[in-house]
Parts: structure tokens; sequence; C-alpha cells
């Protein structure tokens, strides 16, 4: 376990409900930070609060991170209950798949849907929260491999994630005057539900089983083992403190070896 003491220090995490968001909460909660967990699932949200009620101070908000007004009032409401934020964990976000030859009528809008909530969310989160982002405060922003790689059939989630890391970057340079980081985390493949159904759409692509499927994407890996939401919390817990005070601008892998660069 990471020894990085958040004690007193106010950290924001979207889509903190499941998957890597609740695992970056649980250990940001284990070093003692104060956690203001966003999701728009309010009952799932409300399960990780009762986890971790007992170990920090957590307060939950659910909240469309696509929706102007809502997160405004809740950058205000955030301003009456701290007076600055240490870190923003920018992780919501969704993935499916998008062929290039879906002839559905909403194919179009599905396409646009991942672009809102994957990249657009975080800059709508990010503005709001700026008047309470600290000097030397750490913006993270969740990537992924195929933010810096592709694949077929992803179009719109593999546009979405190399976007991500564009906005990082630019807002590294808007807001490195204010000594306010901006730095992205690249994961490679991690056993979440999101991740584990773009396995199935990709074996069905590919005519393979999925443990075939699984085995094909594992043996491009130099550690041919899945990621977890715990394996991430090193990389996050580093890029939010004081050690990481000179990195900025930078798009961190975590793959186990897919991606090297």
């Amino acid at each position: 376990m990471q020894t990085l003491d958040y004690s007193g220090r106010t950290v924001v995490i979207s889509g903190a409900a499941s998957g890597i968001g609740r695992g970056l909460a649980q250990a940001f909660a284990a070093q003692g930070a104060r956690l203001e967990l966003l999701d728009r699932n309010g009952d799932a949200l409300a399960a990780v609060i009762d986890e971790l009620a007992s170990v920090t101070a957590v307060h939950g908000s659910a909240l469309d991170l696509n929706d102007d007004a809502a997160v405004s009032d809740y950058a205000l409401a955030l301003a009456d209950r701290c007076e600055q934020v240490q870190v923003l964990v920018n992780n919501a976000g969704m993935e499916q798949p998008t062929p290039l030859l879906d002839a559905s009528a909403d194919a179009n809008q599905r396409w646009q849907t991942q672009l809102d909530n994957n990249v657009v969310s975080m800059l709508r989160l990010t503005r709001a929260l700026l008047p309470l982002l600290a000097e030397g405060s750490s913006v993270i922003n969740q990537s992924s491999i195929w933010g810096l790689s592709a694949v077929a059939g992803f179009s719109a989630y593999v546009a979405s994630k190399h976007a991500v890391i564009g906005l990082t970057r630019s807002l590294a340079w808007e807001l490195g005057a204010q000594r306010i980081r901006v730095n992205a985390v690249c994961p490679g493949w991690i056993g979440t539900d999101a991740a584990m159904a773009s396995l199935r759409s990709m074996a069905q692509q590919s005519g393979r089983s999925e443990d075939d499927e699984l085995q094909h994407i594992l043996s491009a890996q130099a550690i041919p083992e899945l990621l977890t939401p715990a394996d991430l919390a090193g990389t996050f817990l580093f890029l939010g403190s004081s050690a990481a005070a000179a990195i900025t601008g930078q798009a961190l892998v975590v793959s186990r070896g897919e991606v090297m660069h």
C-alpha cells in the first residue's frame, strides 16, 4: 500500500460508483483524503459512500456531467462545503462499439454521445471547479491505451480518448501559470464491466471465443495479466501528490507493457 498522506486534502472523483472510480475512491480514502464523489447512478454511489464513511469524510452527489446547470449548481454547493480542491479526478466516461458500417438510425448520435461523456464532461467539470482548484493542485484525466493506439469498431471511444490527451496537454499549458498540473492516465485492459463488454464485442467481431479473445489480448502485454482498479491507484496517488510537482501535460501508460512509448 502506498504511504502518500492526503490528510486534510479534498479530492473530487467523477464516475466514482463503480469500476476504476470506486477503486480510486478507496485508495484516496485509505490515505486520509476528504472525498467528493460524483456519479449519475445515485444508488450505486450511495453504496460506495456507506462503504467509505467509516474510513474518511465523504460526500456524494448524483450528477449528470452533461447538464450545464447541474454542474454549476454542484460547484456552488461544493464551495459552501470546502474552500479549496487539491485533486480533481475526471474519471467518468463510457465505452461502446461504434462500427463504421453501423446503419442504425441512432449511430451518429451514439458516436456523439461518447464524445460528450468522455471529453466534454471533463471540460465542463474542470471549468466549473476551477475557482476552487488550489495553487499546486492536480487535475487527472482518465484516458486509455486506445488514446495512444487504435482498434477496429470503437472509433468513437478511440477518438474520445485521443481527445482527452489533447485536452490534457492544452489545459496543462493554460493552467500552468496558476501552478495547476494537468495529466492523463492511460490504462490498459482492466477487469471492469465496461472493458469486459468490449471484449465480448471484439470476440464476436473476430469469431473467437471470449476466453480466446482474452488470451489474444493478454499475449500483447509484457506481463500477461488483466489489470485491476487497485493496480491504477499508485499512479493516481502519485500524480495527485507533491511528489509529482514537476509533472504536467503527460499521458502516463499503465498497461502491463502493452503500450510502451
